[in-house]
């Protein structure tokens, strides 16, 4: 009997503070124009069009096939340089 006693008796408080819940009617719409009018009115006197840069570049990839490769290996020498500082700091915690 004790132990339904507990379940039965949080069961009945959850019930109870439910219905102290938030009377508010569901069929009210949200309205969504509260977040985006602070954004429409700050852009309101914008009224300039963009203009496109002809002299801006879409990627800042390297102009050749070499120095592609360069950078690849530097990149590959700099991350095995770090794994051996990284061996060599796990050897000398180890002892």
């Amino acid at each position: 009997m004790r132990k339904l006693f507990a379940p039965t008796a949080l069961a009945a408080a959850t019930l109870m503070l439910a219905a102290c819940g938030s009377s508010d009617d569901a069929s009210t719409e949200a309205n969504a124009d509260t977040v985006e009018m602070p954004a429409d009115e700050a852009l309101e006197a914008i009224s300039d069009e963009p203009v496109a840069d002809p002299e801006a570049t879409a990627t800042d990839a390297p102009e050749t096939d070499a120095e592609a490769a360069a950078t690849a290996e530097q990149a590959a020498d700099a991350a095995a340089g770090v794994a051996a500082e990284a061996a060599a700091a796990a050897e000398d915690t180890g002892e």
